[in-house]
């Protein structure tokens, strides 16, 4: 086997659980990684903190930095860590705390997130949508405009449009030229309107995504949730990422092959989500190339996307490696 000469350089765009858990894989292969991640949230300890301290809030990049370290299990636990009894510290976790410390500390949150990714051996570069506080706001269909990345979910309404405020808000340098040069581009998975479109509203990332050269794929979330995506198939999930951006720019979408347990599948559907429809025809139409693959498992009584699963044909698609060479090489 030919040794590999260029590391591909592999841009993830996202948040929450989902970024997270696909990093879980990736850094164990070996690629150039950064993960974009949104900056949206004001729930928890996370808005509190926002709130409190006036910064960016911190547990979505908490949790990409756990889930991309190298460090000690034990730090790792430490850093993720939340505090139960206290009254005064009850929810926050202790590395939302340390990221706000650092902030203040440096006068600059992705200053903070620089020098906290040392700490913790990030394997790869952590970088936040945006330096600055940012809020979501979402346009319902029936005209209500809903304040707040937790609160959206919560009307349980269709969703026309997110926007930001203030809408100029610009990215760093460095995600701008991470996706310049970055061999694949990931979109996804995650909450579409919640931890996606947050990323792509930003003008400096959309502009640079539009114009980059690299394979763009999209991860299709395999069930739709209540309050953002309720009966969304495959191809709407694309056209809301289209309508945000502005125009078409992916190239491919990945989809899971397997169908979801039927025990599973009810349980969901008492809270009204349902496996997403992947299709077909509507995608090719839209100019997409589809894969399908075993992607999926069940994890107690939820169906996640399988880190090594997705890591490895990932690892595949950025560099044209077949399985076999894969599994020589993480690790």
């Amino acid at each position: 086997m030919e040794p590999i000469l260029h590391r591909k350089r592999i841009v993830i765009i996202g948040g929450g659980t989902g970024l997270s858990t696909l990093l879980r894989g990736l850094k164990k292969f070996p690629l150039d990684l950064t993960a974009i991640v949104t900056v949206a949230d004001d729930g928890g300890s996370s808005g509190r903190l926002r709130d409190d301290l006036d910064i960016p809030p911190p547990g979505d990049i908490r949790n990409v930095m756990a889930a991309m370290s190298d460090a000690e299990p034990l730090v790792e636990e430490m850093f993720q860590y939340r505090f139960k009894e206290s009254i005064d510290l009850g929810g926050h976790s202790l590395g939302n705390l340390m990221l706000a410390a650092l902030t203040e500390i440096t006068g600059d949150f992705s200053h903070a997130v620089r020098e906290m990714s040392r700490v913790l051996n990030v394997n790869g570069t952590v970088l936040p949508a945006a330096n600055q506080l940012v809020t979501l706001y979402a346009e319902l269909e029936d005209g209500t405009t809903v304040k707040g990345e937790s609160k959206i979910p919560a009307y349980l309404q269709p969703i026309k449009r997110v926007f930001l405020e203030p809408h100029d808000v610009q990215t760093l340098p460095a995600t701008v030229t991470a996706i310049q040069n970055a061999d694949v581009i990931v979109i996804g998975p995650g909450s579409l309107y919640t931890s996606i479109l947050p990323n792509l509203l930003v003008i400096d990332i959309k502009k640079a995504l539009v114009a980059s050269k690299a394979k763009k794929i999209y991860i299709c979330n395999l069930m739709t949730q209540a309050g953002e995506t309720y009966r969304y198939k495959a191809s709407d999930h694309v056209k809301a990422l289209y309508d945000h951006v502005g125009e078409a720019f992916l190239d491919d979408i990945l989809m899971d092959k397997a169908e979801v347990p039927p025990k599973i599948a009810e349980r969901y559907e008492k809270q009204k989500s349902w496996p997403v429809e992947y299709d077909e025809e509507r995608l090719r139409k839209m100019g997409l190339g589809i894969f399908k693959e075993d992607i999926a498992n069940v994890f107690g009584e939820a169906v996640r996307h399988e880190p090594m699963k997705v890591a490895e044909w990932l690892f595949e698609y950025a560099g044209g490696h077949t399985k076999e060479d894969s599994k020589q090489m993480y690790f």
